[in-house]
């Protein structure tokens, strides 16, 4: 028999109250090392928890709907490796059919007390039974993501009291809303309260209720967790932030000749060689220029905070959705190190491996459209950010230059900016700007 150990929820950031929504293993399984255990879901992705070695499940110490944070005890895992567990070592609060060996009942709640103490970030669903008897509804506790509860608290409701239509009981945005909209139905008129943070009381029509079946076949396919959480944020956004697109276009004929001669030296190494390293390069050196684009307001809304920092977050296409990683430090990397870590950051973004530590402190996004096609778009600005740069498929024009028009390869810019925070002017000095860093790229040197 190989040794027991106890494997823990790695660093997943600052997160401390993060949902299991999946358990992919049980008692008696073989895993491999790095074979996924348990699936986490915080307000900004999900994410997969690998085994750190190989061996067999015996105990799970988590289920689904527990929250956890670094450091809480998921299972234990009997390793492959030769050599027994000392005796010490066996798990505590086994459950007393699991030894063979008789316990009394101070052993039992000796053994309960250290489990707690042990493992003090797990929320266990069940305990012992309290001296005073407490009413069902507060023993209750609504699944509902991070993002969601925010949103509930911001608009008073006690989520005990929605409906959930979720997969596996969830409670989604969709149901906080129509729980307020019930409410507000049921209720006589009153005088009219504070509005809430979350925009709530914008005296909207009622969103439209058909039956879709009525014209034609159809088909209800459930979204993705991400597109869930992402859908609340965006709209969060979207809502609070007075968003202005500014639209230019730069001339990248030569730094796009300069980009396919350097790419047999990076293909060798291993990586790929793309045009959105150059843009994070370029956009370091606007954002050193125009210093507001790399900052945030305060929560009071009268201060700005300038950054000292380039931490550029990169949007990456996922088949659950959109996500955002972030590439720290941008200023002080080359364009082939930024290149090599967009590969590796965009594949662990596609496997599910990102941790929430991997999508915190982005100073100023970048959404490239470049591979897919179109012209022009608005982003949506990620907050507390206050400005986004959206990429568009570069196109050969004509371009009238030195008295003759000539083909050149103009790449469509789209930047969507904080109005509180940014006017029209600027944006466009920083649009131009970036347009000619673009144009020669040597002015990342100066």
């Amino acid at each position: 028999m190989g040794a027991i150990s106890e494997v823990l929820v790695p660093d997943i950031g600052d997160f401390k109250g993060v949902d299991v929504i999946e358990i992919l293993v049980k008692p008696g399984d073989r895993v491999e090392k790095e074979g996924s255990l348990v699936t986490l879901e915080s307000d900004k992705a999900t994410m997969e928890i690998p085994s750190p070695a190989a061996g067999i499940v015996r105990e799970l110490r988590v289920k689904v709907g527990d929250k956890v944070a670094e450091g809480s005890l998921i299972l234990l895992l009997e390793e492959a490796a030769e050599g027994a567990a000392p005796a010490a070592s066996a798990p505590r609060g086994t459950p007393a059919s699991s030894p063979p060996a008789a316990t009394t009942a101070g052993s039992d709640k000796a053994d309960a007390a250290s489990q707690r103490a042990d493992v003090p970030l797990l929320v266990p669903r069940t305990g012992p039974v309290p001296y005073e008897p407490v009413a069902a509804p507060a023993a209750f506790k609504p699944y509902a993501s991070p993002s969601v509860r925010k949103f509930a608290r911001e608009l008073g409701v006690d989520l005990a009291r929605v409906k959930a239509t979720g997969p596996k009981d969830r409670i989604t945005t969709e149901d906080v809303q129509g729980f307020v909209k019930g409410i507000m139905g049921a209720a006589p008129v009153a005088a009219p309260a504070a509005a809430p943070a979350g925009g709530a009381a914008l005296g909207l029509l009622e969103w439209p209720q058909v039956d879709f079946a009525k014209f034609g076949p159809i088909e209800t396919k459930p979204r993705s967790r991400i597109k869930k959480l992402s859908g609340a944020n965006l709209h969060r956004n979207w809502v609070m932030i007075p968003h202005v697109t500014q639209f230019d276009e730069a001339d990248i004929t030569e730094l796009e000749a300069f980009r396919k001669t350097s790419s047999a030296d990076t293909e060798r190494q291993g990586f790929k060689l793309t045009m959105l390293a150059f843009l994070i390069k370029a956009c370091v050196t606007a954002l050193r220029q125009y210093p507001e684009f790399n900052a945030s307001l305060d929560k009071t809304g009268e201060n700005l905070i300038i950054k000292g920092y380039y931490h550029i977050g990169v949007a990456v296409d996922t088949p659950d959705g959109l996500v955002v990683p972030v590439i720290r430090d941008a200023d002080r990397k080359g364009v082939f190190d930024l290149a090599r870590e967009l590969g590796e950051i965009s594949k662990l973004a596609r496997d599910k491996k990102l941790k929430p530590g991997d999508m915190q402190g982005g100073t100023f996004s970048i959404s490239s459209l470049g591979g897919i096609g179109g012209t022009a778009f608005s982003p949506i600005i990620n907050a507390p950010e206050v400005a986004i740069l959206g990429v568009s498929r570069s196109a050969m024009r004509p371009v009238y230059k030195d008295g003759q028009f000539v083909a050149r390869l103009m790449l469509p810019l789209s930047l969507s900016y904080d109005h509180r925070v940014i006017d029209g002017a600027l944006a466009a000095r920083f649009t131009t700007y970036l347009a000619s860093v673009l144009s020669d790229i040597r002015r990342i040197l100066l």
